[in-house]
């Protein structure tokens, strides 16, 4: 298993495989203007990332009564956003904006490890919640309880740092910068490696990516469906009461008024950090796969470049994670303006519409006036 670095040209460690870098391969850093940009940005992310998501964590443990299920996963995965802001942006900005790795190799590996162990707890987070909704929405079993979820969430961090454990022994090619501004898979001619890498890159995304877009599928499905059998539900007894009055005149029958939110509302949600996830991981396991297979690309004079551009991106998903549970999370967004000091609540307070909360079983009659439950 290998670990390969670039101080000068070559740097070789006897307790690990190296991979020889070509003599003609150069890495290309950023200009000075450009670092300092980047700088004033990665500082930024990693403020919002930190503070963002150490505010739902302290709404979810002050609060009794947001530590439902839902809550208590969103709480873990703002954790592991957290910890990939402390023991991993940091280090990567420093790299970029000096263009030098001052942290030592061993560190390399364990950066390595914790990057990947943070990523694999998040993924897991998700796909714990897609496969809840799926059961709630298309196989109407609400069986995730706050005890359970503690009792998943404590194993899932367990299988994440099995699976990325073997990255801080050597049990892959990790590449030290310079050539790459954070410790990532590199090229390597060794099965044993090249198989580790795979399983990694399928752990962490083509599997929860896999199921999450089946369950998905089908809630989309499932509630299409609902909607359609319920309003044509509520036109069939409409008339069917009308007809009864002997009612020459027919109008159009009122139109039932199912609030259908208490089930999309919350669905919708996690869709959209699936679509995140989606659209920040994609990049990173193609690049990933072709670190480690293809000696052309890992060698390209633009590999810094683009693996600075990639791994950013995985990290934007822990920035706007808060953003999306303070956007469209009622009780999050009211428990985070208690966070914030008078002073700074410029905003006026709107009033939200009140709603009433419907189970996806009931059966809705259609009355004169309005639906009954």
């Amino acid at each position: 298993m290998g670990c390969n670095t670039t101080g000068l040209d070559i740097f070789t460690l006897s307790e690990f495989n190296v991979t020889t870098l070509p003599l003609n391969s150069k890495f290309e850093p950023f200009p000075t203007p450009l670092r300092i940009l980047l700088a004033i940005i990665m500082i930024v992310m990693i403020a919002i990332a930190f503070l963002g998501n150490a505010i739902v964590c302290l709404i979810v443990y002050q609060k009794p009564a947001m530590r439902s299920a839902i809550n208590l996963l969103l709480a873990t995965l703002a954790f592991s956003d957290i910890m990939l802001s402390l023991f991993c942006m940091p280090f990567t900005a420093v790299t970029i904006i000096t263009g030098s790795w001052y942290f030592g190799t061993q560190f390399c590996q364990i950066s390595a490890m914790l990057y990947w162990f943070f990523v694999l707890e998040g993924v897991a987070i998700l796909l714990i919640i897609s496969v809840d909704r799926f059961l709630i929405i298309v196989q109407r079993q609400d069986k995730l309880n706050p005890h359970k979820a503690k009792i998943m969430i404590a194993t899932s961090w367990v299988l994440s740092f099995c699976i990325s454990f073997p990255s801080v022994v050597g049990w892959t090619s990790v590449e030290v910068p310079t050539r790459a501004p954070q410790c990532v898979l590199g090229y390597t001619e060794f099965s044993a490696d090249r198989a580790y890498a795979v399983m990694l890159v399928v752990a962490v995304f083509f599997i929860p990516f896999s199921v999450m877009l089946y369950s998905y599928l089908c809630i989309l499905n499932t509630v299409r469906r609902n909607s359609v059998r319920i309003h044509n539900h509520a036109d069939s007894l409409c008339l069917s009461q009308v007809s009864k009055l002997g009612l020459v005149g027919l109008q159009k029958p009122h139109q039932m008024n199912v609030d259908m939110s208490f089930k999309t509302r919350a669905f919708t949600t996690i869709l959209i950090l699936f679509i995140g996830f989606s659209l920040c991981w994609l990049p990173h396991s193609v690049f990933s796969l072709l670190s480690v297979f293809s000696r052309t690309f890992y060698y390209s004079s633009s590999f810094y470049i683009i693996s600075t551009c990639i791994l950013w991106l995985t990290y934007l998903k822990s920035v706007f994670n808060p953003v999306i549970y303070c956007w469209r999370i009622r009780k999050f967004r009211e428990a985070c303006m208690e966070f914030i000091p008078k002073t700074f609540k410029i905003l006026p307070k709107v009033p939200g519409r009140a709603k009433r909360r419907i189970r996806p079983s009931t059966i809705y009659v259609c009355s004169e006036h309005q639906s009954e439950v």
